[in-house]
């Protein structure tokens, strides 16, 4: 299968591509500085484009099968972030004028500014107010997407996400802002940066989760 992905130097991008890879994918990584793609393969194809230009991204996007989106943006203390709804905005026209109709994206757990409610204390009262202006913009984005009829987009929210490689472990998921244990509380709080990366990779084929938000993360 042909796939973009956005991200494709950030942490859990790199992990994204590597698997895509080793799984006999032809893939094109849209980046932002070619010199930071430190991955060489004959079926990886770099390239450098502004992910805020539909133009500068629809050629890229041209014969493409699915767009994978691990883009992330900086925390904000003193302004809104903008970045992930500014992004989709270009992304979504790019697909639509390149005719490719899957994007599968992600965003995090507790995007919903109520539903971080049965966190833990350290999560609810020290973690989620300093992550709170990119979570923002991600529900933003999010419910951008809900808007978006002709294509088949799926939001991949994880928790707390580990420099790790992908393990075996099965996948926990739920339609919602994050994975309820079995009293309703969050099931864990991190996941390894590579067990996203392989759960974004097993949606290609699946219709499980179109035009769904799902979190997930590992047993």
């Amino acid at each position: 299968m042909k796939i973009v992905v956005l991200g494709a130097t950030g942490q859990t991008g790199q992990y994204l591509v590597n698997q895509a890879l080793q799984q006999g994918h032809q893939v094109t990584a849209v980046v932002r500085n070619p010199d930071k793609m430190s991955v060489s393969h004959e079926n990886l194809t770099v390239v450098e484009a502004n992910i805020f230009s539909s133009d500068s991204l629809k050629a890229h996007f041209k014969g493409q099968d699915v767009v994978m989106s691990c883009l992330g943006f900086s925390v904000s203390f003193f302004s809104s972030v903008t970045g992930y709804t500014l992004s989709m905005n270009a992304i979504i026209s790019a697909m639509r004028e390149a005719r490719v109709n899957r994007i599968i994206t992600m965003t995090s757990w507790y995007t919903e500014p109520n539903s971080g409610g049965r966190a833990s204390y350290l999560v609810r009262f020290l973690l989620l107010p300093m992550i709170r202006s990119v979570l923002t913009n991600q529900f933003e984005m999010e419910k951008y997407l809900e808007q978006v009829d002709d294509l088949q987009w799926t939001v991949v929210r994880p928790p707390g996400l580990r420099t790790q490689p992908a393990t075996a472990q099965e996948f926990l998921t739920h339609e919602g802002y994050f994975v309820p244990d079995s009293n309703g509380n969050p099931a864990g709080t991190f996941v390894a940066r590579g067990d996203v990366a392989r759960f974004m990779l097993s949606l290609i084929n699946s219709n499980a989760w179109v035009k769904k938000g799902v979190s997930m993360t590992t047993k």
